[in-house]
């Protein structure tokens, strides 16, 4: 009895205690198991080394050559005789021919890359391929392979290269970048430091980071090194969302920060590069910049929004169009421009030869103009500075702390514009908005200058209570500063 009531309750505490620990058993935490995930998509990410040939002479290759030697040198004559001469040495009283020279490959770089079509064409990053005359493409299961350039683009940093590898090749799904979450998980796959099928994981960080580049970047925290660049960004079903192009870092290595560009931007670059072999982007000739609050406000804009013209290129679209610099461009072909990224690309995206419109805000009002996009070149060249004012004399400065001069004929056809006072001196309200001697002062208060007499007369009547927007041209570009009462 004794041992059959012990059993009972035994039974009775492990039947009743199993749903409750089961019901209490915390959730899973930690990453998820990637090993399905990985053996699905990493057939299709390949290895790409590069190599570029160089012309070396052939025959002995020592650091020295007979005719350096000195000829009462006991070994001249049997070094002379040994090395090939060097174009003009006469020291056998003969004429040489310069040295046969001969082509070697020599090593460039290691990147990844991704196929995603069947018949060979793969995805990389431009700077992986740039300069290269060899392209090596290796899969994960050691088949090796020459691949084709087909087309490249460095603004985008986007390439298209081709294997001839048969018809039943590996590929990679695709995704819709415009889907991703922040905080969703991510693997990378490639070959840092030349180290083949590699495979990382993390989180998307960020979405549409801006960086400076044509596109707008998705933010990772996965893991990406040297070799990594033109490898794919996965997601957790297996498609593609980013090429790895990437880090912010300060030693050169991994620093907890990686950039990919969307596969969707990187597609359609593809499609281009495929069909057409380069990339034609469309320019109107401005140089830009933000809008911050305080100018927004002080130029009477709702919102700070737009880009603000800093420079208009002499004879290019815009200037044809009749843009100015000190204008912000607040919409184009009719769609609000949010920022000066978004109109790159929205002017980058245009064909070049389009009849279409800006929209700038100039003088506290919106204007309408018509504009004809042109081509983007190939290089952009620097703008050139502008010759530096007159040396600053002892003069008594204005209320809002600012000694000016009238503009000479030469500066101003030097500077392309209509009007304008040169500054000699800043200090007050001026100097801390950080307006210096030099620079040039083309609007103030929304109003144009014309020269020194009317710009004394406009700062006469104006009441400085509130911040004040002036445009400042200065090394070759224009930018509203805005002038506080409080820095007086």
């Amino acid at each position: 009895m004794k041992n059959l009531l012990v059993r009972g309750l035994l039974a009775f505490f492990l039947v009743g205690a199993m749903p409750l620990s089961h019901a209490q058993e915390p959730p899973m935490s930690g990453p998820p198991d990637f090993a399905d995930l990985v053996a699905k998509t990493a057939p299709a990410v390949v290895n790409i080394r590069t190599a570029s040939r160089v012309a070396v002479p052939s025959g002995p290759q020592l650091p020295f050559s007979a005719p350096n030697m000195d000829p009462n040198d006991p070994f001249y004559n049997f070094f002379h005789r040994l090395l090939p001469q060097q174009p003009g040495d006469s020291g056998s009283g003969s004429s040489a021919a310069p040295a046969p020279r001969t082509e070697r490959e020599v090593p460039r770089g290691v990147g990844s890359g991704f196929l995603i079509s069947p018949d060979g064409y793969l995805i990389t990053n431009a700077h992986v391929v740039e300069g290269a005359d060899e392209i090596t493409v290796t899969f994960p299961d050691k088949r090796e392979f020459k691949g084709r350039l087909i087309g490249s683009d460095p603004r985008s940093d986007v390439a298209l290269v081709k294997i001839d590898g048969g018809k039943d090749l590996p590929t990679l799904k695709l995704g819709d970048p415009s889907k991703l979450r922040v905080g969703e998980w991510v693997i990378a796959i490639g070959s840092p430091f030349d180290l083949q099928n590699t495979v990382t994981h993390g989180i998307v960080s960020a979405m549409n980071r801006e960086t400076g580049e044509l596109l707008p970047f998705i933010q990772t925290d996965a893991p990406v090194n040297p070799g990594n660049s033109g490898g794919p960004l996965i997601n957790m079903r297996g498609e593609v969302v980013g090429i790895n192009s990437q880090i912010f870092t300060t030693s050169g290595s991994y620093a907890g920060i990686s950039f990919a560009i969307p596969i969707d931007e990187a597609q359609r670059i593809a499609n281009i590069l495929r069909t057409k072999g380069k990339v034609v982007r469309g320019r109107i000739g401005v140089l830009i910049g933000e809008v911050d609050p305080d100018v927004a406000t002080a130029i009477g804009l709702p919102r700070a929004e737009g880009a603000s013209v800093a420079q208009v290129e002499p004879d290019g679209p815009a200037q044809k169009a009749g843009v100015q610099a000190g204008d912000v461009i607040v919409r184009f072909a009719g769609k609000p421009v949010e920022d000066s990224a978004s109109l790159r690309r929205m002017v980058a995206d245009t064909a070049p030869g389009t009849h279409t419109t800006l929209t700038v805000w100039r003088s506290g009002a919106a204007k309408v103009l018509a504009v004809v996009v042109g081509v983007m070149p190939q290089e952009s060249g620097q703008p050139g500075t502008p010759p530096a004012g007159p040396a600053p004399v002892p003069k008594k400065p204005d209320a809002l702390g600012l000694v000016v001069a009238d503009l000479s004929s030469d500066q101003r056809q030097s500077l392309g514009v209509a009007g304008g006072v040169v500054v000699e001196a800043a200090s007050g309200a001026a100097g801390s908005a950080g307006i210096q001697n030099g620079d040039v002062l083309l609007n103030i208060a929304n109003t144009p200058i014309r020269d020194m007499q009317q710009f004394r007369a406009l700062v006469a009547k104006l009441r400085f209570t509130k911040p004040i927007p002036v445009l400042v041209r200065r090394g070759g570009q224009s930018n509203w500063v805005v002038l506080s009462p409080s820095g007086n």
